[in-house]
């Protein structure tokens, strides 16, 4: 059974969980309001094996380096671990989004032809969408080819709060 430690911090957009496996590994990442969301996918990505929910204090630092984030230490969630169930080609898109330098911006139609797989926007888009790892895996990112800031799980507010902390959108 994996066992996942479980902590949540203040953000200046509300609570957020974060939830990593014993070798501190983030697992899952969601809003607090959100939380059915997340509790879909670790039933939906772990029931076979069965899972537990363990109340932690900062695990492993994990909490400190979020907060560290939020408190604009921007870089410090590129080194952050994380081991996300799936499908092969979930998993294919969630890593690409970790090659997006912060402070910049693709499209999902940029991404799929970064995958070799022109055409298949909507297909990444979709992957996107039931990113577990939400700000580590950088899916606030990925924006219309038009410029817009469409679908984001926690909300297009805090997408758009996202990119103008990253840098990209101007105040």
């Amino acid at each position: 059974m994996l066992r996942l430690l479980e902590d949540k911090i203040a953000t200046p957009l509300g609570s957020l969980w974060i939830l990593c496996d014993e070798a501190f590994n983030l697992r899952a990442v969601e809003w607090e309001e959100h939380s059915d969301r997340m509790e879909q996918l670790l039933a939906l990505h772990y029931r076979t094996e069965g899972y537990e929910r363990i109340a932690a204090s900062d695990p492993n630092g994990l909490s400190r380096k979020m907060k560290d984030y939020f408190d604009g230490d921007l870089s410090v969630i590129d080194a952050l671990p994380s081991a996300t169930a799936g499908t092969p080609f979930q998993r294919e898109v969630w890593q690409a989004l970790r090659s997006i330098p912060c402070g910049q911006v693709m499209h999902y139609g940029e991404l799929a032809e970064q995958l070799g797989r022109p055409g298949a926007a909507r297909a990444v888009g979709a992957a996107n969408g039931s990113n577990p790892v939400s700000v580590v895996v950088p899916c606030h990112r990925v924006i219309g080819r038009n410029g817009t800031l469409t679908g984001y799980a926690g909300g297009v507010q805090r997408k758009e709060w996202l990119l103008r902390h990253e840098g990209y959108l101007l105040l």
